[in-house]
């Protein structure tokens, strides 16, 4: 754990206070509060972390995000990466009731300790009492990003139409009343008799009437104690309690691994020492002499590289290093753009983009032939026995979901966390493997063009998306396509599930389709689903989930997957439903049918309409697989 503000640092048991490296990135990323068994401790910024990462390579996403490389960090026996500080900082003792921030607990703590050389306190206890203190339960948040203390002091002292006293001490107690709820707990300020109840704490406007009156207390302070600072802040915060879901949404950019940047040349050469200490001979270097010295030293280095993994040609290790030095000085901002990212997925998936398909490359991909009969909407379906995947945390946000990776990219209110002077954003990797399915887009097309009823369900959609929270912040072009694929992806999920062994949580989706695109660049045509494992060890998985793809049971598995659509437990409600699900985004879709656990769907569980597949109760044609049929 450290406390970057006053430098003061102590090891935390590793089996206590330990998290998987997903977790890092994902619920307890850089900004999160994590409920440890004897406090709670807040995930510092990746510059706090030791060295002790272990550095994950990808250049298409490094030339995206315009970093270097991306660290996740190591769980070993005798080195765990990951620093913390003390967030919320008020406390509160069970027994004598006495509240206060931990500075002043810790203040008391020498005091009762001065002849220890122990300087700081490892679980918070109250010096008199000898028990573990409490964290305060509530704090407040603005949609910014920031974090701050709630205002107990000011709380305690305005409520009443007090001024704050020369010595505040507070408690915290119960009324001696029959209420319950907020009403029911108070603080209390010993030196003047000050209190008040936490009654009102939680409404909208509460800080906006107080500041009226008393001024900048009630407003957002700025903090950011995962980086220990502060910045200036004229929002007024909202109170969330300390475990909301509103607290932390953190914003997640994923990259599947492809050709050429999959090959075993490549990652042999970015895990080599000789490449390490390249990167690190170039960090300060300005763009005039950072291209003067690889011009000068681009030869030594491949012989030193090629010397020590001993794999491939010179030419064609110079070509690669050449490659990945150069890319934070590329002009070219073409593959941020999202389509353009997907759409090199899409080509490596469906076989334009052509890969050596050695046992050795992080990505193998195999075409295999599938009853065209049975499955007639079909392009090509293809196995990838290996792919590996990587999950950067690039910010995260309060209060306001950050959204998908699309969605979060055009987020103001994402907080980031990287800072100039860092070069890599915290990751991890998957490797897995999956099933990809190419459909018929001119099929497609028809069956949107046969009727105007298919227009009109979706423009039900993008008018509950437009009033919608999420559609005020964000803007999204919903399709037909887009919620067709979708909902054939979750199905598929759910009968894979139950044939190859996986959990529907270790299983993920990966959406390919241009109408959900810009208009502009809509002519990169995708009509795409790929399935793949999501939960992968560093060597892979053992093959169940490809199995499925097979000639003899895919087929059967896909119409196992549309036939379980047709009924719901929940009909015919759920089959006529307007909307449904998280602020209306659902038409025929509920947890009886269709919905995944969200970290299945890249849309977290929005835009689907089993309709589009199976048709109403009272027009069955209106379904995609009523119409080809």
């Amino acid at each position: 754990m450290s406390y970057s503000g006053n430098k003061k640092t102590v090891a935390l048991n590793k089996t206590s206070h330990s998290i998987r490296n997903a977790q890092a990135i994902l619920q307890y990323g850089v900004g999160a509060m994590i409920d440890f068994p004897d406090q709670t401790l807040m995930t510092t910024s990746h510059k706090y972390w030791d060295d002790n990462i272990t550095k994950i390579h990808d250049e298409r996403l490094s030339k995206r995000l315009k970093v270097g490389y991306f660290g996740s960090p190591k769980n070993g026996k005798d080195n765990w990466g990951i620093a913390f500080t003390r967030f919320p900082e008020w406390y509160f003792c069970p027994k004598c009731r006495f509240f206060k921030p931990i500075k002043l607990w810790n203040k008391d703590f020498l005091k009762a300790n001065s002849k220890s050389e122990i300087k700081i306190m490892k679980t918070p206890k109250c010096s008199n009492c000898r028990i573990n203190l409490v964290p305060a339960r509530i704090v407040t948040a603005c949609t910014d990003g920031h974090i701050n203390d709630f205002p107990w002091i000011e709380w305690t002292h305005n409520q009443r139409g007090k001024e704050i006293c020369d010595n505040p001490t507070l408690k915290f107690t119960m009324t001696q009343t029959s209420s319950v709820g907020l009403e029911g707990v108070s603080t209390l300020c010993t030196n003047c008799d000050s209190y008040a109840t936490l009654k009102g704490a939680f409404d909208q406007n509460i800080f906006n009437h107080l500041a009226e009156k008393y001024g900048e207390a009630y407003y957002c302070n700025g903090g950011m104690p995962w980086k220990n600072k502060k910045e200036k802040c004229i929002l007024f915060p909202k109170v969330l309690q300390r475990g909301s879901s509103s607290m932390y949404f953190p914003s997640i950019i994923s990259s599947l691994v492809i050709p050429p940047y999959s090959e075993k040349i490549v990652y042999e050469i970015e895990k080599s020492n000789q490449f390490s200490k390249i990167l690190t001979i170039l960090e300060d270097y300005d763009d005039e002499e950072f291209e003067k010295r690889v011009n000068q030293k681009i030869d030594n280095w491949t012989e030193q590289v090629f010397e020590e993994i001993g794999l491939g040609t010179f030419e064609a290790i110079k070509e690669i290093l050449l490659r990945k030095i150069n890319i934070d000085k590329s002009e070219d901002d073409e593959i941020i753009k999202n389509l353009d990212y997907k759409y090199e997925e899409y080509q490596a998936l469906n076989g334009e983009i052509m890969s050596s398909n050695s046992l050795d490359n992080d990505f193998l991909r195999e075409e295999i032939s599938f009853n065209k009969e049975k499955l007639p909407f079909i392009k090509q379906l293809s196995l990838v026995h290996k792919i590996r995947e990587v999950r950067a945390l690039t910010g995260f946000s309060r209060v306001i979901p950050a959204g998908n990776e699309e969605e979060s990219e055009k987020n103001s209110n994402i907080m980031t966390i990287k800072e100039k002077n860092l070069d890599w954003y915290p990751a991890y990797e998957v490797r897995g493997e999956g099933i990809f399915l190419e459909f018929k887009d001119e099929l497609i097309k028809k069956w949107i063009e046969s009727s105007d009823e298919i227009i009109a369900r979706i423009e039900i959609l993008k008018n509950n998306y437009k009033k919608s929270f999420m559609g005020q912040n964000t803007k999204k072009n919903i399709s037909p396509k887009y919620v067709l694929l979708h909902t054939i992806a979750h199905s598929l999920i759910a009968q894979l599930s139950f044939e190859c062994g996986y959990t529907n949580a270790s299983l993920r989706e990966r959406i390919y389709c241009d109408d959900n695109q810009e208009e502009e660049i809509s002519f990169k045509k995708m009509s795409g689903i790929f399935i793949y494992t999501s939960s992968g060890d560093s060597e892979g998985t053992l093959g169940g989930l490809v199995l499925q793809g097979e000639y003899n049971s895919f087929w059967k598995i896909f119409d196992k997957a549309i036939d379980s659509l047709r009924f719901c437990s929940n009909d015919p409600i759920c089959n006529n439903s307007d909307g449904q699900g998280r602020e209306s985004l659902n038409l025929a879709s509920c947890h009886t049918c269709t919905l995944l656990p969200e970290t299945c769907c890249e849309e977290y569980n929005v835009f689907l309409d089993r309709v589009l597949l199976i048709g109403k109760l009272n027009n069955p044609n209106l379904g995609f697989f009523n119409y080809i049929n």
